[in-house]
């Protein structure tokens, strides 16, 4: 059988920049473990899967995402990639899209050029001092604050000290976690990095499902509802930023690449 696959570069006006996403859409869902197999093919941060919602269903279709490695319970560069492959490439029509995930149901609207998405608040938890070992991977002597919601937080002292950050990944993945550092930004509210390598991705380029976490972060710190961010990895990545009660939003642009075709 042939399936369209598509690549867009998500959170970015740019093409190479963002972060780009492998965009499958299906007619019904496959295998598994073939989904994550081409998850591995496509050595992306993630590719990700849609089929159409069953009849009757308050949402438009469901969605499902993969790393190299494994499948992953929230993605938001790849919804947006998604998104805008669904709007401008698929002929979706409506005013809003929905998409039932595994982290419950994402709604995006189009907002001109860019895609703004409606996401769970992951508001992290205070775990006091960051530890030694994780400090040591990460190749920073200290931590102003360290959380925890999915993935570890810590907050550095500066942008420059998350820019300049050079982690050891081995050590990172032996200590099986997913690392966000963050700091509060020269020209945009706040900036971040983000590390998983347990999920087979050392560095991503801009990350979504972070800005969960991060967004009721800063809005509490910051006391503000209206943020900018900046993911300062080597692509870079740019997101516009609400908090809104138990819900963040998130809006991107997306810049198309390719159309490819694979068979299996």
């Amino acid at each position: 059988m042939k399936f369209d696959l598509y690549q867009v570069d998500a959170f970015t006006n740019k093409l190479f920049g963002g972060n780009p996403a492998a965009v499958v859409p299906l007619k019904e869902w496959l295998p598994d473990e073939l989904m994550q197999t081409l998850g591995l093919e496509n050595n992306l941060s993630e590719t990700v899967f849609f089929v159409p919602a069953a009849a009757g269903s308050d949402y438009d279709f469901d969605i499902r995402w993969f790393t190299p490695d494994i499948e992953i319970n929230l993605c938001g560069h790849a919804t947006l990639a998604s998104s805008f492959i669904l709007f401008n490439r698929l002929g979706f029509d409506k005013p809003q899209l929905k998409f039932n995930s595994k982290s419950g149901i994402l709604t995006i609207i189009k907002e001109g050029d860019k895609y703004r998405m409606d996401f769970p608040s992951w508001k992290p938890t205070d775990k006091g001092e960051a530890p030694a070992d994780l400090l040591k991977a990460l190749g920073v002597d200290s931590a102003k604050a360290y959380f925890r919601y999915r993935d570890v937080l810590i907050e550095l002292e500066n942008e420059a000290a998350v820019r300049n950050c050079e982690p050891d990944f081995t050590m990172i993945r032996k200590l099986g976690e997913k690392v966000i550092i963050t700091a509060p930004g020269s020209d945009c509210d706040f900036v971040s990095r983000f590390f998983a390598p347990e999920a087979g991705v050392n560095e991503d380029p801009v990350t979504g499902s972070a800005h969960s976490q991060l967004i009721p972060y800063w809005s509490e710190k910051l006391g503000k509802t209206e943020l900018h961010a900046k993911q300062l990895s080597h692509r870079g990545g740019e997101l516009w930023c609400t908090q809104d009660g138990d819900r963040v939003t998130m809006a991107g642009q997306c810049v198309f690449y390719m159309k490819g075709e694979f068979e299996i």
